[in-house]
């Protein structure tokens, strides 16, 4: 009687397995088909997009009405959006296509600077001309590479999620033709990134050049691993690990990093100066012993110690027992934005935990700041009565096509929240508008 109980019992058990097992291969299988569609979906929205793109510039180009011409780069500024957002669902997170969204996003910037501006008073130059041209003959290019990965797919009824698992195995082997046909892709804006080097398409960022204020004499790798221990706050360099940077970086480097128990720290140095263009250190904080004003003090001397000159506090905010200091350069009163150092500081003990300094050493140069067009009480004429303005600076900017722009900052309040807002100190255009999510702002720095 008990052995029939056993085999009842056992009987249900393998039953109930085999229910389980089949619904978590359902519920499996379906969670792999949504994906697989929404990559299939991106993937041809993608085509699609990028095709008519391929339009819209040539109906640009044989377009003869300034007034026409406006909304028509527009719409190749709201396609490009499209295309970029279709890449960015795609499973390419582990295989090189920045090539690709850099393009996409040039093409962006170049109509949305052209379309925001007064064409009849200011046309096309022949630069920009030429430029539209070869942007036309260039998404006619992408335009059939993605074709012809399109048809591949239709014809063999190949997976994307077949790509998403050759890129995470990294099986090189693999012969994978959608891989393949993006690779082509990339090299071929690659090249039309070469080609495009004089025209009106590059430098509509000043993050899109070269780091302009690196100084002073090579450092071999014992001096960065003499500096990296200063920063590190450790005594030996048992547990340092120091490379070079290869082929393809911005600038020579050392990457240093050391691990050691619950503390682990990196840090990307140049190899001119030894300049630490960004530190982490990750270990566990303690109670909180230093004020954020001490806090602030401490890296205000290591901004000093470092030869960074005429720098300002800006913002400060604390969390977790740390302190973050933003700091910008000063030119003759105006504040320059591009120019911003942030140093993080252990409240426990006073280390110095984060340094990140590569906008500055990218950016920073003696500007030619013009005299503003308007006065600041016409630029207040043009902030929201609304708000209660507090402090008001001069500043240069990055607008939103990467222009350095001279600006009246006002610092406001508007109900329970404060607002920073920026008015083109040559015209009174509005520029940014910014809420400051609750950061401390520093007055008496300022």
């Amino acid at each position: 009687m008990f052995r029939w109980i056993l085999i009842a019992v056992l009987t249900i058990g393998v039953a109930g397995t085999a229910v389980w097992g089949y619904q978590e291969h359902q519920e499996k299988n379906a969670i792999l088909i949504q994906a697989e569609n929404t990559y299939q979906r991106s993937f041809h929205d993608l085509s699609y997009h990028v095709d008519l793109l391929h339009d819209k510039i040539g109906t640009a180009l044989a377009m003869n009405s300034d007034t026409r011409l406006s909304p028509q780069f527009v719409e190749i500024w709201r396609l490009t959006s499209e295309a970029l957002s279709d890449v960015g669902q795609l499973p390419l997170t582990l295989m090189p296509f920045n090539k690709t969204e850099e393009f996409l996003s040039n093409i962006g910037d170049f109509t949305y600077r052209t379309a925001v501006r007064d064409l009849e008073n200011e046309p096309l130059s022949d630069e920009e001309a030429e430029t539209l041209q070869q942007l036309y003959e260039q998404s006619a290019d992408i335009k059939d590479e993605l074709r012809k990965v399109q048809h591949e797919v239709i014809e063999n009824n190949l997976r994307w999620m077949d790509v998403e698992l050759a890129l995470a195995t990294q099986d090189e082997q693999a012969d994978n033709t959608i891989i393949d046909g993006f690779e082509t892709v990339e090299k071929k804006i690659e090249g039309f990134s070469e080609s495009n080097m004089n025209t009106a398409l590059i430098g509509t960022s000043s993050n899109e050049h070269k780091f302009q204020n690196l100084t002073g004499d090579q450092v071999s790798q014992d001096e960065a691993v003499n500096i990296s221990k200063e920063l590190f706050n450790v005594k030996n360099e048992n547990n340092i690990t120091i490379t070079e940077s290869g082929e393809g970086a911005d600038i020579p480097l050392y990457s240093v990093s050391y691990r050691d128990g619950d503390k682990n720290a990196y840090m990307d140095m140049s190899q001119q100066g030894g300049h630490p263009l960004s530190l982490l250190v990750d270990r566990p904080i303690s109670e909180k012993q230093l004020s954020l004003n001490d806090g602030q003090q401490i890296a205000e001397q290591y901004v000093k110690d470092h030869d960074f000159d005429n720098m300002e506090i800006f913002e400060t905010t604390e969390y977790n027992n740390t302190g973050l200091y933003s700091f910008l350069y000063s030119q003759n009163g105006v504040r320059v934005y591009s120019d911003a150092i942030e140093v993080k500081v252990g409240l426990d003990n006073g280390d110095i935990l984060g340094v990140t300094a590569r906008n500055y050493f990218m950016n920073h140069k003696d500007r030619e700041i013009p005299e503003p067009g308007i006065s600041e009480e016409e630029a207040r004429d043009m902030v929201n009565p609304n708000v209660e303005i507090q402090e008001e600076f001069l500043a240069v900017i990055d607008n939103d096509i990467g222009e350095e722009v001279l600006v009246y900052e006002f610092l406001g309040t508007l109900g329970n929240d404060t607002y920073r807002i920026f008015i083109n100190a040559m015209d009174g255009t509005e520029e940014k508008v910014e809420r400051m999510d609750g950061k401390e702002i520093n007055f008496a720095g300022m």
